[in-house]
């Protein structure tokens, strides 16, 4: 079903992944290129490859040039911080890099990208902006409960959205004694609300919707959402009488579903001034480089990335006045409080 492989099986923007085919570079329905950005470096797993970095509303992806099958593709859901630190890249030798810190199945990992041509910022830019988007983005993409929905009983809407049907008289069946509420169908979500209480509401977008049904319930004919694994599976069930009303709603919710799971909104709204080209149009063909491959070395792109495990010794040892202890020196640029909030 179409509405299902939306929601279970995006992965995009919420994976880190490694050399992956030319299938999974292809962008899922609703990802857009946004920028295009070349001689880039993988200064930490690639460091002396020049390659090129495509930002998408989505994820970042980086390719090499030589070799284009060495490749990563990061999801912005799976980005714990970025900041612009001083790095040593074969190619710039000291200069400002972008490190991204990310955690992806209780893992972290660590990225460094510099820009090979002095005096661009369209790095930094491009890829802080367009995380800070994503992030300011999730009423598109997650379910959210009792959050701020509703004004003067109408839906606060997002940009973009539009507001296909309002139907009053809606038993949320959550509780044993139900609530009456409101809902209000648009392209980007479902919303209910309860009446005698606005911040009782659930925010369901299509995104995390499985299937739309109308089965039995102890309340009589009800109309049952399944949200996504990825939200826990939730049932959430909702009576609308009579049955007439409860089929056209649940028919007009179904066709709104089929339709964005075709083309889907994920909300991030952002622009460069110079269009990129369409990433059908961007692949690599192999060039000859000046470039030294060490072929004894092994290597491994996972342990490659791993926050801070490709150093080669301890740093010196520093007494720490909040622990009352001597701890190894940090890095530059992290904090004890930023340290335990990513492990939490």
């Amino acid at each position: 079903m179409a509405g299902a492989a939306t929601a279970d099986s995006l992965w995009e923007d919420r994976d880190v992944r490694f050399d992956i085919s030319w299938q999974q570079m292809i962008m899922a329905p609703g990802e857009v290129l946004i920028d295009c950005l070349k001689s880039i470096e993988d200064t930490k797993g690639n460091n002396g490859q020049k390659g090129r970095l495509l930002v998408t509303n989505l994820r970042i992806f980086w390719q090499s040039v030589v070799f284009p099958e060495v490749n990563l593709s990061v999801g912005y859901n799976c980005f714990v911080n970025t900041t612009i630190r001083t790095a040593n890249s074969r190619l710039r030798g000291q200069t400002e890099a972008l490190y991204i810190l990310t955690k992806c199945h209780n893992t972290h990992f660590e990225f460094i990208f510099t820009n090979v041509i002095p005096g661009s910022p369209r790095l930094f830019s491009s890829v802080i902006s367009v995380h800070r988007a994503y992030e300011t983005s999730k009423m598109y993409r997650e379910l959210k409960l009792r959050s701020a929905l509703i004004q003067n009983k109408q839906l606060r809407l997002l940009p973009k959205e539009q507001v296909y049907n309002k139907i009053n008289g809606v038993w949320n069946l959550s509780s044993d004694q139900g609530n009456l509420g409101t809902f209000f169908i648009t392209n980007v979500r479902v919303v209910w609300h309860a009446n005698m209480n606005d911040s009782f509401n659930v925010s369901i977008p299509y995104l995390q919707i499985r299937t739309i049904k109308i089965r039995d319930s102890k309340f009589g004919l009800a109309l049952v959402i399944e949200s996504s694994q990825a939200t826990g599976g939730y049932m959430l069930e909702f009576k609308i009488d009579p049955v007439e009303k409860l089929l056209k709603t649940s028919k007009e919710m179904n066709l709104l579903h089929i339709v964005f799971s075709d083309s889907p909104i994920f909300g991030v709204d952002y622009e460069m001034e110079e269009k990129p080209q369409q990433l059908e149009d961007l692949k690599v063909e192999q060039i000859e480089e000046d470039v030294e491959i060490e072929a004894n070395e092994p290597t491994d792109a996972f342990v490659a990335y791993f926050a801070d495990g490709n150093k080669q010794q301890d740093r010196e040892p520093v007494f720490s006045k909040e622990l009352g202890l001597a701890i190894e020196k940090l890095k530059d640029g992290f904090t004890l409080q930023g340290l335990w909030e990513v492990m939490g």
